[in-house]
């Protein structure tokens, strides 16, 4: 899923990010951030994230501009498959 990040305290790790797609507030796992490249997240900021089965938004990460589906930007194609001669 995408989205925009609507709100995060960096002192608590509390956070929401509203969903692109159904328009949807999706509260931050605790563990959203753990292994990603951010060490926080601003308001405003676009990132692709995951939804646990208790409806938390995590897995937290960076997209490119292709796989947000920004406008003017081509779709990324998949990887060609090579196949025996």
């Amino acid at each position: 899923m995408q989205g925009v990040i609507k709100s995060y305290d960096p002192g608590t790790g509390d956070g929401v990010i509203l969903c692109d797609t159904d328009l949807q507030e999706y509260e931050l796992d605790p563990r959203a951030l753990h292994g990603s490249v951010f060490r926080t997240v601003r308001q405003g900021q676009r990132v692709i994230f995951d939804v646990t089965a208790d409806g938390l938004a995590t897995h937290v990460r960076l997209g490119s501009e292709a796989d947000m589906g920004t406008p003017g930007f081509p779709p990324r194609n998949p990887e060609p498959t090579h196949e025996p001669a």
